[in-house]
C-alpha cells in the first residue's frame, strides 16, 4: 500500500517504488559523506566511547567470567569423577586387602594346628571351627560346627594353641559344645612335669581377668616345683588325656596346714582369642 499524504484537503499518494528510491539515495548518501567527511565522526566516537565502549568491556567481563566459571565447574565435575573411580578403587584394594589378611591369619592357623597334631601325633583328631560362644570376652564356653555325626563324643578333649581347651559336654548331630578349663566349675587333675607331682587345676574366670587360673593340693615336700614349670593333664586323671600341656606355674604359696601348696597357672592357650581347635577322637576310658 503507498503512503498518503495530504495536501490542502486533499489526499497525495506516494508510490512505494518512489519512497524505496528515495530512502536508498539517502543511505547511499549518507555512506559517502561518512566515509570521505568528519562530519559524524566526533559525535559517534563520542557516543562509542561513553556508552558503547563500556558496554563492551561489561560484556567482555561478563564472557569471561562465564567462561572461567564454566571450565571451572567442568574442572570441577571432572575432579569428582576421578574421586568417585578412586574411592571404589580404594574400596576393592582394602576388599582385597582384607580377605588377604584373612587368607594368612588362617594359614597360621592352619599351620599352628598342623603342628599341634604333630605335637599329639599318638591321638586321633579332627579339626573344628568354632561358630558361637557364651556371654563375656572369654571362650570359657562354645559351640564348634562338627558334632556326633563326625565322631565327637561328650567328654572328648579339645586343644588349640599347643595347649589344653577343654572337654566336650554336649553334642548334636552337626555341633558340640565345649567346656574350657577357664570356666568356674572346670576342674583338671594335673601333674608337675619335672617333678610328677599331682594337684588340682580349677577354672576361676575371675583370676583369668589377671590372666590365670588356679592350682591346688600341690604335695611338694622336697621344694623341688619352682615358678615356670609346665603342668601336664595327669595319668590319673579321669577325662583328660594324660600328657596334654595346661600351662606354667606363675606363682606358689604354701597353704595354711603347711602340708599343701597352692598357686597360679599361666594357661598354655589365650583363651580370649580363639577360632578354630582340634577335638581328640580318643577318649581316657578306650586309651591303655
Amino acid at each position: 500500500m503507498s503512503p498518503v499524504i495530504k495536501r490542502r484537503g486533499e489526499e497525495f499518494t506516494l508510490p512505494s517504488k518512489y519512497l524505496l528510491f528515495i530512502l536508498t539515495i539517502i543511505c547511499i548518501g549518507t555512506i559517502i559523506i561518512t566515509f570521505n567527511t568528519s562530519v559524524f565522526t566526533g559525535p559517534l566516537n563520542s557516543f562509542a566511547g561513553v556508552f558503547v565502549v563500556p558496554f563492551q568491556k561489561g560484556i567482555t567481563t561478563v564472557g569471561t567470567f562465564l567462561k572461567d566459571t564454566t571450565d571451572k565447574l567442568s574442572s570441577i565435575t571432572q575432579l569428582l569423577d576421578e574421586n568417585e573411580k578412586l574411592k571404589a578403587q580404594l574400596d576393592e584394594l582394602t576388599i582385597e586387602n582384607t580377605n588377604l589378611e584373612q587368607e594368612k591369619y588362617e594359614l597360621t592357623e592352619l599351620r599352628n594346628l598342623y603342628e599341634l597334631d604333630a605335637q599329639y601325633e599318638d591321638y586321633q583328631k579332627t579339626g573344628a571351627r568354632i561358630i558361637s560362644k557364651d556371654a563375656g570376652n572369654w571362650y570359657h564356653s562354645f559351640v564348634i560346627d562338627k558334632g556326633s555325626d563326625d565322631g565327637i563324643q561328650i567328654d572328648m578333649n579339645v586343644i588349640a594353641d599347643g595347649g589344653l581347651v577343654g572337654r566336650i559336654i554336649d553334642v548334636g548331630p552337626d555341633w558340640a559344645k565345649v567346656q574350657s578349663i577357664i570356666a568356674d566349675n572346670a576342674s583338671v587333675s594335673g601333674m608337675v612335669l619335672s617333678s610328677s607331682d599331682n594337684l588340682i587345676v580349677s577354672g576361676d574366670l575371675e583370676q583369668y581377668r589377671q590372666g590365670y587360673i588356679t592350682f591346688s593340693k600341690l604335695v611338694d615336700d622336697a621344694d623341688k616345683v619352682s615358678i615356670g614349670d609346665k603342668i601336664v593333664t595327669s595319668n590319673i586323671s579321669d577325662k583328660y588325656l594324660p600328657g596334654i600341656l595346661i600351662g606354667y606355674i606363675s606363682t606358689i604359696d604354701d597353704d595354711s596346714n603347711n602340708l599343701t601348696k597352692s598357686g597360679k597357672i599361666t594357661p598354655a592357650v589365650d583363651f580370649e582369642h580363639m577360632n578354630v581347635v582340634l577335638v581328640l577322637l580318643d577318649q581316657k576310658k578306650n586309651v591303655h
